[in-house]
């Protein structure tokens, strides 16, 4: 199944392991109310995966300040989340809370199943409160995520979902725009051709 930005996610009943607290619970993804940072991964005890977690884990508290849940999904069963957050250098640091979507359905609605491997493609969704896919992207397995890239777009996407446009004008943020930067007010018909 393809995605598409805009559309509305249906919500999946999963098993998350939470690494602070040591426990399992079951959850809906994506979680209502929340912006949901959904990174997928190939597989744990996996090298570059690792670092995703890592490099997520220094964006954590900023994420959640901004009303965000993080949440690391791959089609390992949550024992093997579990310990991959026990044992890895780089996993055991972390609060990021590990989906098992053993039975691959989260990762094939979302369109990151790998059909040649059967794992999960490196990837990463944005699902804003309204449970709306907003930012949508698939990475080479070897190639691992730029964090301050994903917090910058998520921190404009909030701007924009909270920012309705004036009638007749369009909000939008220019590819250099930044937390506290202004954004472009567009008028629809005068600025035709300015930028």
């Amino acid at each position: 199944m393809g995605v598409e930005i805009g559309q509305t996610m249906q919500n999946e009943k999963a098993k998350v392991y939470y690494p602070k607290e040591d426990k399992i619970e079951d959850i809906e993804l994506p979680v209502k109310g929340k912006w949901n940072i959904m990174t997928f991964y190939p597989g744990d005890f996996t090298f570059v995966c690792a670092t995703d977690v890592e490099e997520l884990q220094k964006k954590y508290d900023d994420f959640k300040a901004k009303d965000a849940e993080v949440f690391a999904i791959s089609a390992d069963s949550i024992f093997s989340h579990r310990e991959w957050s026990k044992t890895s250098p780089r996993v055991s640091k972390s609060e990021i809370p590990l989906v098992e979507d053993f039975k691959k359905s989260i990762i094939t609605d979302y369109g990151f199943l790998n059909s040649e491997t059967g794992a999960a493609r490196r990837g990463l969704a944005i699902v804003d409160p309204d449970g709306v896919l907003q930012y949508y992207a698939v990475f080479n397995d070897n190639l691992g995520k730029d964090v301050e890239h994903i917090y910058n777009s998520f921190e404009g996407l909030k701007y924009l979902h909270d920012t309705p446009n004036k009638e007749g004008h369009m909000c939008a943020l220019p590819a250099d725009w930044r937390s506290g930067k202004e954004p472009l007010d567009i008028d629809l018909v005068k600025d035709i051709g300015k930028l």
